[in-house]
């Protein structure tokens, strides 16, 4: 018997709600027929995924199949709304995933021109990590990828978009913006540093030293800057980010920070709608964007 999608649904309604009942109802189903479907899933294995018959608890089998079976469910549901959406987009589809930094500064004017260009074309933005990035594009879920420093993907061309610098991000109203003297690699040593993701992109050996042991790294582009605003947190963004920052947080360049952000294109080739990637991609290389 193979393990099917509705099998590992099944299982994984049991693990998270810790008994049939609230499972049996979450998937519509009767608490027999969901006890029979978890009895062939383990039958199958030949191995047991809970403890005991309260289904309460997990094997230490049971806890790694949970996290196969959730990811796969994942990929599954997105597939099938993959499928569905590129059923429905008879005029075209174009999809695109860029970095949060990137794609605040791009995505309006791309927007706007392929709606203006191409009247009814679907369009997915999608703003996310590098490494997501470059999933979407090796997934084939995106057509166009926007991301941080140069990468080697199959099937995917890369084309330098544009550089920017590094610089200081903080309060408008913190001492390190206010006065005269720009900010050093010391100052960051002594502020209370909140560090990111971009943060890897740095080489200059003192920024390495002086960011690499703090306590505090946020990842999502938007909590970190609400961290920031509080005036007791500083860190280093790219001068991107300046254009679209509060008026109540302020970017100020380095002294002895000469580090650039490389931001490429990544253009897929397997795209299903290879002219509406190609003008799309084409638009957003002959942009000046900084």
């Amino acid at each position: 018997m193979a393990i099917k999608i509705e099998m590992l649904r099944c299982f994984c309604a049991v693990a998270q709600s810790g008994n049939l009942s609230e499972a049996a109802d979450r998937l519509g189903r009767t608490q027999s027929a969901v006890s029979m479907m978890l009895k062939q899933f383990e039958n199958h294995l030949g191995k047991k995924l809970f403890l005991g018959e309260r289904k309460s608890h997990l094997t230490a089998l049971g806890e790694q199949v949970l996290e196969m079976a959730q990811k796969q469910i994942r990929q599954f549901d997105q597939t099938v709304l993959d499928i569905k959406a590129a059923a429905d987009a008879t005029h075209g589809q174009i999809r695109i995933a860029s970095v949060p930094s990137v794609a605040a500064l791009i995505f309006p004017a791309v927007l706007d021109q392929l709606t203006r260009q191409f009247p009814r074309v679907k369009v997915e933005l999608r703003d996310t990590d590098t490494q997501q990035v470059l999933d979407a594009l090796a997934d084939g879920k995106a057509d166009i990828g926007i991301a941080s420093r140069f990468h080697s993907l199959k099937g995917v061309k890369a084309m330098p978009l544009f550089e920017d610098r590094f610089g200081l991000v903080c309060a408008s109203d913190h001492p390190l913006i206010t006065r005269s003297e720009p900010p050093t690699a010391a100052d960051v040593i002594a502020a209370q540093f909140v560090r990111n993701a971009l943060c890897d992109l740095i080489q200059t050996p003192r920024f390495v030293a002086a960011i690499k042991d703090a306590d505090v790294t946020i990842h999502n582009t938007h909590s970190l800057i609400t961290m920031v605003r509080t005036g007791n947190w500083v860190t280093i963004l790219p001068q991107t980010l300046a254009g679209f920052i509060p008026d109540t947080i302020a970017f100020r360049e380095f002294v002895d920070l000469p580090d650039r952000r490389q931001v490429f294109l990544y253009i897929s080739e397997r795209s299903r709608f290879k002219d509406l990637t190609t003008a799309c991609s084409d638009f957003i290389m002959s942009k000046k964007w900084i």
